[in-house]
């Protein structure tokens, strides 16, 4: 079963987010914001994917105030979890706003929130899991 890490800090999008991965899915879910939790799960190889949502709005990493696109960056300039696929989530979808996030942010994939399409959704993550060796 593929495990999917949920960064975000809105606890009921995390809620509807697990629903939909576990029911629809079939995948194993996790959520946290703490960074420190992000980075010991994504260094041991404890997730398959994350969706990482974009405005974090109490997460700090090594007494820094840090955001999805700054932990992204971090996971990807990491050679340990660099092949870790990342989707940021994201209500700030403005014309412009996919391309700058995942230019800056080096992630793997965008899904804008409200989420409506269920199907469409896991689809989009399962897409991006690799496939078993």
């Amino acid at each position: 079963m593929k495990t999917v890490l949920i960064v975000e800090d809105d606890l009921v999008n995390a809620r509807v987010f697990s629903k939909i991965l576990m029911k629809r899915g079939g995948m194993a879910v996790k959520h946290t914001e703490n960074v420190e939790e992000v980075m010991e799960i994504a260094q041991a190889g404890d997730a398959d994917i994350i969706l990482m949502d974009v405005s974090l709005a109490h997460s700090v990493y090594q007494g820094q105030s840090v955001d999805g696109i700054k932990i992204t960056q971090i996971l990807k300039s990491d050679p340990v979890t660099a092949k870790l696929p990342i989707i940021l989530v994201t209500a700030h979808a403005m014309a412009g706003d996919r391309e700058t996030f995942l230019s800056q942010s080096g992630a793997d994939g965008y899904i804008s929130k409200p989420v409506v399409d269920h199907q469409e959704f896991v689809d989009k993550i399962r897409a991006l899991i690799p496939a078993e060796e």
